[in-house]
């Protein structure tokens, strides 16, 4: 799978190599909830507060958000996953850290890219269940990171 990784904010230092290595490592895992659809490439882009444009533009919702996700199935399938930089270096000091938050939304909305919806509690709950779980299995197996330099 290709990762094309777009790094349009300015605010943190990023280990680029390191973020599209997981992003592989987690694109083969949401591969594994549908294997009829075989992904070619994912285009990440790290974006910052600025988000909100976009999210108030596709979705009209005035908000800032941590993840947007675009996906494309049909053959080949390819996806956009636009990940907030700010919030999960924000957010991710206030919790475990900035680099398993932004694995966090990275698996997230990867997660969304397969049809995963989060619009009642109890999907975004099971959603978030097995996306911590991918995460922890990354850091045991494959030890992502540092992303934020």
């Amino acid at each position: 799978m290709n990762i094309e990784l777009l790094n349009h904010q300015v605010l943190y230092d990023v280990h680029e190599q390191n973020i599209r290595e997981y992003s592989e490592w987690i694109m083969s895992k949401v591969q594994q909830l549908n294997p009829a659809i075989t992904w070619l490439e994912l285009s990440l882009v790290l974006q910052d507060d600025t988000i909100r444009k976009l999210n108030n533009e596709w979705f009209q919702k005035d908000t800032v958000t941590d993840v947007i996700s675009f996906a494309y199935t049909e053959p080949p399938a390819t996806g956009e996953v636009i990940v907030n930089m700010q919030q999960a270096k924000e957010e991710g000091e206030l919790r475990e850290s900035p680099d398993r938050e932004l694995a966090l939304y990275i698996a997230h909305g990867c997660h969304h890219l397969m049809g995963a919806e989060d619009d009642t509690p109890e999907r975004k709950k099971n959603m978030l269940k097995l996306e911590n779980a991918w995460v922890e299995e990354a850091i045991r197996t494959l030890k992502p990171g540092p992303f934020f330099l």
